[in-house]
């Protein structure tokens, strides 16, 4: 009976020769098979829709105003990213109602400002 010639080849003796260029390479004991991965979303199922940039834009210059220009801007933008929504079928349209709720609501507290400014300089 013969030994075996490499009784465990994970094993590699510090006083060994290292090994010859082109040698084979034992495989890793311990290695996963491979995988296929998952896909992006289950069978049946789309990807959500893209919000709407213009919506976000509108949303954010209502709430900020920057002097009640940007509630002018909000309504602009929120009036274009309705009509981009319809037309591309993204999501976004509740940012986009929001933009142009807070932009009316800027409009007139600018214009409620002016009328009362403007009345108090007639008055004086």
């Amino acid at each position: 009976m013969s030994a075996p010639s490499d009784p465990n080849p994970y094993y590699k003796d510090p006083n060994s020769a290292p090994p010859q260029p082109g040698a084979p390479v034992p495989p890793f004991p311990y290695q996963m098979p491979p995988q296929g991965g998952w896909p992006a979303y289950p069978p049946g199922y789309a990807p959500p829709p893209r919000t709407n940039g213009l919506a976000i834009a509108a949303m954010v210059l209502g709430i900020v105003w920057i002097y009640w220009i940007g509630s002018i801007l909000a309504l602009i933008f929120g009036y274009k990213a309705r009509k981009q929504i319809r037309e591309r079928n993204e999501s976004g349209g509740g940012m986009a109602t929001a933009g142009i709720v807070l932009g009316w609501v800027g409009v007139g507290t600018a214009t409620l400002f002016l009328l009362g400014g403007l009345i108090s300089y007639i008055s004086s």
